[in-house]
């Protein structure tokens, strides 16, 4: 179908105002070809394009004749800028790339969520439900150590959320082998000193025993925090306290995890998971749910049921809290079939190894790529 030739899109006459020949916006957004790209993209995108279109008019660079193929070339394929793009960096969870793709399952969840939905509503009983409570019984099913959930936007709001609620106003003891730098310049000192809470830091870059733990407990003590240092390792002269160690020093003891791995993997047999920790002695475990996880956005809270209802009616966990969105995915990444995140690290591929190839034929592999 080619665009309408109202009288005012003629060409205008050789030695004339081209200006004069700018058609009106209500006639070009009037024109058939448009009318599609309103209701997909909606008016404003679409009422851009035609005004830069004119703009180009006026300068001399389009004929008027030709306003609506220029708005059709200008206009983008969908309402939003962001665009997909081949993960080629060799980084599975890349955070400029957004971190985990997600599955079908939890896209055809988005989908599902994206009107109105039950997320705090029962349909039995025509009461008001706990909110995500699908999600959250999902969560504590794939990890039996933790007695209640609860999901925040990221993973720092996890952690941010912990201190308030339990440290605010008191101490955090860490190991300074654990102050991390978490991206973008964010390090974690000065989160947590955000909260109102005060830092103990404990031990040396490279050494932290028992008794430096101990001997920094006290009477404002709100908790001992261990963090896992996934961007970085030490070796040589180290030692760490593990988390059963400290179990011991009458503080609750909160471990962030970072990776969001709920149970032990042979593949990944230094990774801390949740299911793990939780069993050792911690009581509160924090971790992020687009990284090993495979699923959206979000800061996964695991523990004791006293301590996360502790979190969960803090006045922080309101503007913290999660959309039916998130939850929708999150709940479909746990329940559903394999993440992409996990056909592409060794969680899918030490699970589906074929056997050895022969020593006269060795075999190659390529690097998976997005």
């Amino acid at each position: 179908m080619q665009p309408s030739a109202a009288p005012d899109q003629a060409v205008a006459p050789a030695g004339a105002d081209v200006r004069r020949g700018v058609p009106r916006t209500d006639v070009v957004l009037g024109d058939p070809l448009l009318s599609g790209c309103i209701d997909r993209l909606g008016r404003d995108i679409v009422k851009s394009a035609v005004s830069r279109a004119q703009q180009r008019v006026r300068d001399g660079q389009l004929q008027p004749a030709d306003v609506v193929r220029a708005v059709l070339a200008d206009l983008p394929s969908g309402a939003t800028r962001l665009r997909r793009v081949i993960n080629a960096t060799g980084v599975v969870l890349h955070t400029n790339l957004g971190r985990a793709p997600l599955s079908q399952a939890a896209v055809e969840a988005l989908v599902a969520a994206s009107g109105t939905t039950d997320v705090e509503f029962d349909l039995a009983t025509g009461a008001r439900a706990r909110r995500g409570r699908h999600t959250l019984d999902a969560l504590t099913a794939a990890v039996p150590h933790a007695q209640a959930a609860l999901l925040v936007n990221n993973g720092a709001a996890a952690l941010v959320l912990a201190a308030t609620a339990l440290a605010q106003d008191r101490e955090i003891v860490v190991s300074r082998g654990e102050l991390v730098e978490i991206g973008d310049g964010f390090r974690l000192p000065d989160l947590l000193a955000s909260t109102g809470a005060r830092l103990r830091e404990v031990g040396t870059t490279n050494r932290t025993v028992l008794a430096d733990y101990a001997d920094a407990v006290g009477p404002r003590t709100g908790f001992v925090l261990k963090v896992h240092p996934s961007n970085f390792v030490v070796r040589g002269f180290t030692s760490a306290v593990q988390v059963g160690e400290l179990r011991g020093l009458g503080v609750p003891v909160v471990v962030d995890i970072g990776s969001g791995l709920l149970r032990p993997h042979p593949a990944l047999p230094d990774e801390p998971d949740a299911e793990s920790v939780l069993a050792d002695g911690a009581d509160l475990v924090t971790a992020s749910g687009d990284k090993l996880l495979g699923g959206p956005q979000a800061g996964l809270l695991l523990g004791s049921t006293e301590m996360v209802e502790r979190l969960r009616r803090h006045p922080l966990a309101r503007a913290l809290r999660v959309d039916k969105l998130t939850l929708a995915a999150m709940e479909a990444t746990l329940t559903g079939p394999a993440t992409p995140t996990g056909q592409r690290t060794p969680l899918f591929r030490r699970e589906t190894a074929a056997p050895p190839p022969s020593p006269a034929r060795p075999a190659t592999e390529a690097a998976p790529v997005e």
